[in-house]
């Protein structure tokens, strides 16, 4: 292991686990315990637990924080209440996406937002730059854990706990446990019901350690970042540095629902209507395999006529994998935007040319709410 990759401080109990890990954004992460598979069908049919702790942890308070984050950040704030949840993005200039994240509205002067790991700190300083004196923003990244819960039964592991877990979707509470305060969102990156609990250091190990034994009975494994992409895959949830990317924009992305097309400001806002007006020149697709054939990042998409492979490329996979699911490879691919749902392209395929369909997104039906 690299002893310059950042570790979160579940570790040890990841390795003692028998976790494969690897560099994921500078973290050293659990790739897999059981396996991907094992881990994949744990979630769809009953619960696993996630180790998220490399995620960022972001509170911004004072007079009119919320206000002022609206200003900045893609969606719209008002769109949600005290108490609710919301995905959104931070973008630059030129409309690319610098993160996606998720934002936790508590009042209109204080909201929670998680960052991706590897943008945490490029976030906070993006902020800090344009924030108002009477705002202050608290990076909690490095006293702070989240522990994701998915599947079917993650609301009786939750519950198994004392733990509150019937909000409803993309709302939180605050709670404790030992008698310290925990924040528990419904929410997550499986399509499955589930939560996440952001929690603090000092009993982050207790709170793994009480989900596997509570949870033991209810099918509860841990899971890891392996999984975890095969699953946000399969519902077709961008992956940020992939799917969406400081070159891909939410309009390309296909993710305008998360923008407030109505509010004055936001950053990137004049580039992106301009974008929304002109339509973009390629747009974020599905792909599902026609015949046997695993799709993977940068592999490119050519014409359905082009067996040879020898013609332009219309368009480039950003992320691929087997879908445990559906037994056939699934991919997201930037396409040329003429290609509309229902047509076929070739992908190269190690040289060979493999059929897949354009489709929408999920791949697999969502259980979330």
């Amino acid at each position: 292991m690299n002893s310059s990759l950042q570790q979160t401080p579940l570790h040890s109990r990841h390795v003692a686990l028998g976790a494969k890990t690897a560099d994921f954004g500078g973290w050293d992460m659990p790739i897999e315990y059981a396996g991907v598979l094992v881990e994949h069908e744990a979630v769809r049919n009953a619960a696993g637990i996630f180790d998220v702790s490399h995620m960022g942890k972001v509170r911004i308070h004072g007079a009119g924080g919320t206000e002022f984050l609206n200003s900045v950040l893609t969606n719209d704030l008002n769109r949600i209440n005290n108490g609710q949840a919301q995905y959104t993005m931070l973008c630059n200039e030129y409309g690319g996406v610098i993160d996606d994240l998720i934002v936790y509205k508590w009042s209109e002067d204080e909201v929670f937002m998680v960052p991706n790991a590897s943008n945490a700190s490029t976030v906070v300083a993006a902020l800090r730059e344009v924030a108002p004196t009477s705002i202050t923003i608290d990076d909690h990244h490095s006293d702070h854990g989240i522990i994701a819960v998915q599947g079917p039964n993650s609301r009786a592991v939750i519950e198994a706990l004392g733990l509150p877990a019937d909000h409803d979707y993309m709302s939180m509470v605050s709670a404790s446990h030992r008698g310290e305060p925990v924040i528990v969102c419904r929410s997550g990156y499986t399509g499955e019901l589930g939560f996440e609990l952001v929690v603090p250091n000092i009993i982050l190990g207790s709170v793994w350690d009480a989900l596997l034994d509570k949870g033991a009975s209810l099918g509860v494994v841990p899971v890891g970042l392996g999984a975890r992409d095969t699953l946000r895959l399969e519902m077709g949830y961008p992956l940020h540095g992939q799917d969406i990317a400081q070159d891909i924009s939410p309009v390309e992305a296909g993710l305008g629902w998360a923008v407030g097309w109505d509010k004055p400001n936001f950053h990137g806002r004049d580039v992106l209507m301009k974008q929304r007006e002109a339509g973009p020149k390629r747009k974020l697709r599905g792909l599902k395999a026609i015949e046997r054939g695993i799709p993977r990042a940068h592999m490119h998409a050519y014409s359905s006529d082009d067996a040879e492979l020898a013609g332009e490329v219309v368009g480039d996979i950003t992320s691929g994998t087997f879908s445990p699911t559906l037994k056939q490879g699934i991919a997201l691919a930037l396409l040329n935007a003429d290609l509309e749902v229902g047509s076929e392209v070739l992908i190269d395929v190690r040289g060979k040319a493999i059929r897949f369909g354009v489709t929408k997104v999920p791949f697999v039906k969502s259980s979330v709410r």
